[in-house]
C-alpha cells in the first residue's frame, strides 16, 4: 500500500513537470514584439498626413510582432517638436527629415543622421538619390525627385475660353490681369494664409530674376550679400506691383489651401501659385488633364535667369542612429521603409501630386496615369534656384513670410520689410 502510494506520487511529481517544462516551452516560444517609434510629416487634413496614418495602420496589420509609436506633426508644429525631442533625448527610430538646414539641421547637430544607404529597400535606384553631401552619406530615403516649389499652374481650357495666351512678358501679364477681371476671374491666386506660402512658392522662384543670381538665398545666409540690396527689395516689391496691376488680389492672404485650389479647380482663377504637390489628380479631378505646369511669369524689374524655378532636395524618412543601434528595431525600421516606398505606394504618391520622380529600379509610368503627371517632367527644362526657407530658418523667416502678407495687404513695403528681415538676422 505504501509503495503504490510512493508510486503515486512519483508519477504525479513527474506529472507536474511535465506541464510545467511544457508551459515554460510555450512562454519561450512566443514571439515578443518589437516597438518601433517614428516621426511622421502631416497632418489629418492633407493627403501626406492622411497616408502616412494609412500605412502605418496598414502595416502594423501586416506585421503583428512589430508596433508603432508614431506621431505626426505639419510645419512649424513639426519642427519645433524635433527640437524638444532631441534636446530631451527622446530620439524616434526612424524620422521624416532631409539634408538642408531647414530639414536637416536639427538631425545633425544631434548626431543622429547616418548613412542609411545600407539600409535602403532592393527596389530603389541608388543613382537618383542626391550625394547630399559630397561623400556618399545618405542620412534617409527620400519620397521622389527634386521638390519644385514655384509652380504656376495654368488652367489651359479657361485660358482658351477667354481668348488668352501664356504671358511671355510682364506687360503680356498685365495685359491678362485685366482679360480675366473683364471675365469675372482672378489671374493669380495662391493659398497665402500660409504665410510659409509667399517664401517657398513664390518668392524663392523671383529673387533670382531681380539679383540675376540663382544663388543669391545662400549667400544672404552666408553674409556675402544683405537682405537689404537693391535686388532683393525689387523681389519683395513685386508683390505690391502686382497687387497694383491687378495680378495678384488682396484677398490671397485670407486663401487657405483648400479653398484655393477649389477656387482654381472652378475656375475661379486662371492661374494657381503652389509646389508641385499641389498639382495632381487627387487635388484637381479632371482638370488635372487641362493643366499647364509653368514657372512664375516675368516679372518687373527682371535682370536675367528667366523662368527660375525653385527646387528643394526631396525630403523623407531617415533610420536615426538610435533607431540603428537596436538589432531588433534596426530589422523593423528597415521592413517599415521598404513598405512605405513601395511600387504600390510610389505610383499613389504620383496620382497624389506628392511627387514628380519616382526613385525606382525600371520604373515606368503605368498605363491611364494623369497627364499631369507628365507634366511635371516638363519643369525640369527651367533654371533651378534655392527655396528660401532650405537655408533662412527661425525669426528671420518668420518675419519675412508675416511681411510679405502685410506687402500684399498695403501695410509695409518692401524696403521696410527687408530692413526687418536684415535685422532678425543681425540678431539671431
Amino acid at each position: 500500500m505504501r509503495f503504490s502510494k510512493v508510486i503515486l506520487a512519483c508519477l504525479m511529481a513527474v506529472l507536474a513537470f511535465g506541464m510545467l517544462f511544457t508551459g515554460c516551452a510555450k512562454k519561450e516560444a512566443a514571439p515578443s514584439k518589437v516597438t518601433l517609434n517614428i516621426m511622421g510629416y502631416g497632418d489629418n487634413a492633407n493627403a501626406e498626413g492622411l497616408t502616412f496614418k494609412r500605412i502605418c495602420e496598414e502595416f502594423m496589420a501586416e506585421n503583428p510582432d512589430i508596433v508603432l509609436n508614431y506621431e505626426m506633426l505639419y510645419d512649424e508644429a513639426y519642427h519645433q517638436k524635433v527640437v524638444a525631442r532631441l534636446a530631451a533625448g527622446d530620439v524616434p527610430d526612424v524620422a521624416y527629415m532631409g539634408a538642408d538646414a531647414r530639414w536637416g539641421a536639427s538631425w545633425q547637430e544631434a548626431n543622429q543622421q547616418i548613412d542609411n544607404t545600407p539600409y535602403y529597400p532592393s527596389n530603389i535606384d541608388v543613382s537618383l538619390v542626391p550625394d547630399f553631401f559630397g561623400n556618399g552619406n545618405r542620412p534617409y530615403l527620400p519620397l521622389g525627385g527634386s521638390n519644385y516649389c514655384t509652380v504656376v499652374g495654368v488652367n489651359t481650357e479657361l485660358l482658351a475660353k477667354i481668348g488668352g495666351k501664356i504671358p511671355e512678358t510682364y506687360e503680356d501679364l498685365v495685359a491678362l490681369a485685366k482679360l480675366c477681371k473683364s471675365n469675372g476671374i482672378e489671374c493669380i491666386s495662391t493659398h497665402g494664409a500660409d504665410g510659409w506660402v509667399w517664401g517657398s512658392c513664390v518668392m524663392s522662384g523671383i529673387i533670382p530674376r531681380t539679383t540675376g543670381d540663382l544663388k543669391w538665398i545662400e549667400k544672404a545666409v552666408n553674409k556675402q550679400v544683405k537682405f537689404t540690396d537693391e535686388g532683393f527689395v525689387a523681389a519683395l516689391d513685386v508683390l505690391a506691383q502686382w497687387v497694383k496691376d491687378g495680378v495678384i488680389s488682396k484677398d490671397a492672404i485670407l486663401i487657405d489651401n483648400g479653398t484655393g485650389l477649389s477656387n482654381f479647380v472652378n475656375g475661379k482663377c486662371l492661374m494657381y501659385i503652389d509646389g508641385q504637390w499641389g498639382f495632381g489628380e487627387q487635388n484637381l479631378g479632371d482638370l488635372s488633364k487641362k493643366v499647364k505646369l509653368i514657372s512664375i511669369p516675368p516679372v518687373p524689374g527682371e535682370k536675367a535667369c528667366a523662368g527660375s524655378l525653385a527646387g528643394a532636395w526631396q525630403v523623407g524618412y531617415g533610420i536615426t542612429k538610435a533607431g540603428a543601434s537596436d538589432p531588433a528595431k534596426l530589422e523593423a525600421a528597415k521592413k517599415w521603409i521598404a513598405y512605405f516606398f513601395s511600387e504600390t505606394e510610389t505610383i499613389q504618391r504620383l496620382a497624389d501630386g506628392a511627387i514628380s520622380a519616382p526613385i525606382l529600379k525600371n520604373f515606368t509610368l503605368p498605363d491611364g496615369m494623369d497627364p499631369c503627371i507628365a507634366e511635371k517632367a516638363t519643369l525640369g527644362k527651367y533654371p533651378s534656384c534655392y527655396v528660401i526657407d532650405s537655408y533662412l530658418s527661425g525669426t528671420p523667416n518668420d518675419v519675412l513670410n508675416a511681411g510679405m502678407q502685410n506687402i500684399v495687404a498695403g501695410k509695409t513695403t518692401a524696403k521696410e520689410l527687408a530692413a526687418a528681415v536684415q535685422r532678425a538676422f543681425d540678431e539671431q
